[in-house]
């Protein structure tokens, strides 16, 4: 098997994109270009970012760059303001003014400093409209607090406009991949729980300032006028960030019970900020770890607005999973561990440049088409599926021939295309406790797999899920393909909704009446469908009966 090469051009890309080549002095990335979308706005999701000052308006200048070859959009108004006419001529644009019209080469020489932010893509979040019921403080801004990233975005409430977006990796990763290692180290005294908290605060208001410096070109003045930000989450990323102990979550009462996550500092978090009109508003979670990023998933689907039977799953660290029956909401959450967030295995990895994301028996290929770092979740499960095919991994999870120390290879003198037997494990135990969630709550539901209208899988694992793979290993119910959709960014979509829609917290509300919390823990029945999809095969329809 072998990686595809950077000079021999991706797959077949969708039609509308195009190809496009970038480099700069010290890297080179292959990205595609939607025609409706500028250079720049391409560019500020991947490593590689433009200088950038005025939100793409054209008026800063300071995204210039080279165009190699390719047809292009002619230069704005915009450009012909900014750039000499000898400039224009020699290829020389502006990234935020620049759209493709065919595959091209371009080169950045003075690309930006490097940034853990990276913009996210705003067509699935929400649509807004203008508020002028918002008179003051008209800035707002939508969190989506996950185990493993940071998601946010800034906009003017009283015109409905997004500012910006931006993600990046959750610093609070370094106290443990998964909820409950992140909570023992919390335990350890109060002083560590408020540090804790303080490093997801820091790292949520360098993402609002990173949005300020690029896309309005101030700060101080802006977060003098913000009035409004919405913290979803999992209830233990939110205990977290208000600076409370985690021992309730410990408390199998609590499992099923609301618990309040409300800070008792926020004076002190508006001061440090200086965000001094920043009403700081926690979406309260739906029980110990049911958090209100899944209410806010719903939230975004309208699942609970439809008459038809409906499956939800948002695939993480903590699993969480609902099933709507046309007039009942059934919820609960299972531990997926670290594997659904490409962390945690030998050769894991988020979502990011150098993460083989595709497997199949022609090749292997990687985000940004770099060199291979490992795998993120959906190339592992690409991966899994393939080996399953080829006869080197057995159902029951055992690798067909014993391995040597350096893994498996899928691809030879390429170490990390290894793959080791503990990843299998890591994997089985996470697919069969969400599979075995979806079968009992279908359950209790009296629901059938022909009954589901729609299965929606949220967030960032289902960003590059081949959904065949997803079949393959038993991972997702056996549904018509054409019956799935994928939402990446639901949490935060869903919160931007509670942030400007004024029947936000009415939805909410209604969502929230009709949940039935259901706590797997001490379900036989759920301990024995867990055992029978531990093995790596398609789930049976049976199952669902």
């Amino acid at each position: 098997m072998t990686i595809i090469p950077p000079d021999t051009g991706l797959p077949a890309h969708p039609a509308g994109d195009m190809l496009a080549t970038v480099g700069s002095n010290d890297q080179t990335l292959r990205i595609l270009l939607k025609s409706d979308l500028s250079v720049r706005q391409v560019l500020d999701t991947t490593d590689l970012r433009v200088r950038a000052a005025c939100g793409g308006l054209g008026t800063c200048g300071a995204c210039l760059i080279q165009t190699v070859d390719g047809e292009f959009n002619p230069p704005t108004l915009a450009e012909r303001q900014k750039l000499l006419p000898e400039d224009l001529a020699g290829g020389i644009r502006l990234a935020c003014q620049l759209r493709a019209r065919s595959d091209c080469t371009l080169y950045l020489d003075n690309p930006a400093p490097h940034s853990a932010w990276k913009s996210l893509d705003p067509t699935p979040l929400y649509q807004a409209h203008a508020n002028p019921t918002v008179s003051e403080y008209v800035y707002g801004v939508a969190v989506d607090l996950g185990t493993t990233h940071i998601r946010l975005s800034l906009w003017n409430r009283q015109s409905g406009r997004r500012i910006g977006t931006r993600y990046s990796i959750n610093p609070q990763v370094a106290h443990g991949a998964d909820i409950l290692t992140r909570l023992d180290a919390e335990r350890l005294d109060d002083q560590d729980c408020r540090r804790i908290g303080r490093e997801a605060r820091a790292a949520i208001i360098d993402g609002i300032r990173d949005i300020l410096s690029r896309d309005m070109g101030e700060i101080t003045p802006i977060l003098a006028e913000l009035g409004k930000v919405l913290i979803v989450g999992n209830t233990a990323m939110l205990t977290l960030i208000c600076g409370n102990s985690g021992d309730s979550l410990y408390q199998p009462e609590n499992w099923q019970s609301p618990i309040a996550c409300l800070p008792a500092d926020v004076d002190a978090w508006r001061q440090t900020w200086r965000t001094p009109h920043a009403d700081i508003d926690i979406a309260q979670p739906l029980a110990g770890f049911i958090g209100s990023d899944l209410l806010a998933d719903l939230l975004a689907t309208g699942i609970t607005e439809q008459s038809q039977p409906m499956l939800l799953a948002d695939f993480g660290t903590n699993t969480e999973i609902a099933v709507w029956d046309g007039s009942n909401l059934w919820v609960s959450s299972v531990p997926g561990g670290p594997a659904f967030e490409g962390v945690g295995m030998r050769n894991g990895l988020t979502a990011e440049a150098g993460a083989i994301c595709k497997v199949s028996a022609s090749g292997l290929r990687t985000i940004g088409d770099v060199q291979a770092r490992g795998y993120c979740a959906s190339g592992f499960i690409d991966a899994i599926a393939l080996l399953l095919d080829q006869k080197h991994l057995k159902p029951s999870g055992r690798f067909a021939e014993p391995l040597s120390e350096q893994g498996f290879l899928l691809q030879t003198n390429m170490p990390k295309s290894a793959i080791f037997a503990s990843d299998i494990d890591i994997f089985q135990r996470a697919k069969a406790s969400t599979a075995a969630a979806m079968s009992q709550l279908m359950s209790y539901a009296g629901l059938a797999i022909s009954d589901l209208n729609r299965l929606w899988i949220c967030g960032s694992f289902g960003q590059h899920l081949d959904l065949n793979s997803g079949f393959r290993v038993g991972l997702l119910p056996p549904i018509p393909p054409e019956r799935v959709s994928l939402l990446t960014n639901a949490s935060l979509a869903g919160c931007e909704q509670l942030l400007l829609n004024p029947a936000g917290p009415s939805l909410l509300n209604n969502i929230v009446q009709r949940a039935r919390v259901v706590n797997l823990g001490g379900v036989f029945e759920y301990e024995n469908r867990f055992i029978d999809n531990l093995r790596l095969q398609p789930m049976s329809i049976e199952e669902f009966e």
